[in-house]
């Protein structure tokens, strides 16, 4: 089962780059990047999820989790893009 449970990490992670793309409208660096990002971001949603004390298991309240860790680390790369 831990097979599949790298697969639906990384199908969720894809997913979540694509909303985060959507979500930040302008500050996306493409699809290949952003789907990237959102394979990163879904360990930046946990790690935050984790220091408030959140916890989820359903695929929703992961994808969210996901979601909103890509969005946080798509926010932070165009802080650097734009300062270089």
């Amino acid at each position: 089962m831990e097979g599949l449970g790298l697969l639906w990490s990384i199908i969720i992670g894809i997913a979540a780059g694509a909303m985060a793309g959507w979500i930040m409208k302008g500050r996306g660096f493409g699809i290949l990047v952003n789907l990237i990002v959102g394979l990163l971001g879904s360990l930046l949603g946990g790690w935050i999820y984790g220091l408030l004390g959140f916890s989820t298991s359903s695929i929703l309240g992961v994808l969210l989790m996901s979601v909103v860790g890509a969005v946080v680390l798509l926010w932070i790369v165009s802080l650097f893009r734009r300062n270089v």
